[in-house]
């Protein structure tokens, strides 16, 4: 698989400078063009991470953050993903300073008081780097009551059960979140990694309950 991780990176690596090269000047297109930008720099740096060359990882991991939060500012209302996207490059990275610096840029937008649950998992996801979990519990149910096609049960289980710190309901939900990967046929920019997991068990550590998990589509089990 190493191979194939190489090509991964490569490809991502090329889209990431291709478009920088191309950045136009019209705000509207400036800001689509970042978010491809960061979404490149994130597959590089997911493939570097799962090569085990976690500083090169973390410099991709560093700019996907950068390019998301530069795309905020001309972003149509609502654009949550992209508060998502900065703070899950961060923790990707584990630079937990920037991710609770980008946590704090993320809560001072109150995506949370949106209807959109994605606006609410990004208020979750900065509540639970900056260690608020009381704050992200309320936010964490919310998801809970959504409908799966509009936020995966099994991801709302773990949020939940991480800002309740409850170690057993967070390892059954994680390993659902995990089979839901396992399971997937295609996977985003054909890069098979579960990094919603690794995210959540990067959070489920600084709590006491990581699941431990493995697969083939985490680091260093591949």
């Amino acid at each position: 698989m190493s191979d194939a991780w190489e090509t991964h990176a490569l490809r991502e690596e090329a889209r990431y400078h291709d478009g920088l090269e191309r950045l136009p000047d019209d705000s509207e297109a400036r800001q689509k063009q970042l978010v491809r930008i960061a979404m490149a720099a994130g597959g590089a740096g997911l493939a570097r991470l799962m090569q085990g060359r976690r500083a090169e990882a973390a410099d991709w991991f560093a700019r996907s953050a950068e390019r998301y939060r530069a795309s905020f500012s001309g972003a149509p209302p609502g654009s949550w993903g992209r508060l998502i996207g900065a703070v899950k490059a961060r923790v990707l990275a584990e630079d937990w300073d920037h991710a609770e610096a980008d946590a704090g840029w993320a809560l001072a937008h109150d995506p949370g008081e949106s209807e959109s649950p994605i606006g609410c998992y990004a208020e979750v996801l900065a509540d639970l780097v900056l260690g608020r979990d009381a704050e992200a519990a309320p936010f964490a149910r919310s998801l809970q009551a959504e409908q799966e096609a509009a936020f995966p049960r099994s991801v709302a289980d773990a949020l939940a059960a991480l800002a309740a710190r409850d170690a057993e309901a967070y390892a059954d939900a994680a390993d659902a979140v995990l089979r839901s990967f396992e399971e997937r046929e295609a996977y985003l920019d054909d890069i098979p990694v579960a990094d919603t997991v690794i995210v959540l068990e990067a959070l489920a550590e600084r709590r006491g309950v990581s699941a431990g998990l493995r697969s083939p589509l985490l680091p260093g089990q591949g």
